[in-house]
């Protein structure tokens, strides 16, 4: 698992998150740990590297 940290669209906390490297291209949701809003996350790594990543809010 990678540790990547980032800001929160929503409260603009510094959030973390662990990623799997083993998915070379990832989409899903997860809940940010400060204000549980929703984080639409969009991920692409090569060779266990982050070579791409965008955490955007879910218009609710």
């Amino acid at each position: 698992m990678i540790e990547h940290f980032f800001q929160c669209p929503y409260c603009f906390e510094e959030i973390s998150m662990l990623l799997d490297p083993s998915v070379s291209r990832q989409e899903y949701i997860e809940d940010c740990e400060v204000c549980c809003n929703p984080i639409q996350i969009n991920l692409e790594l090569e060779e266990n590297e982050i070579v791409y990543i965008e955490a955007n809010s879910i218009e609710q």
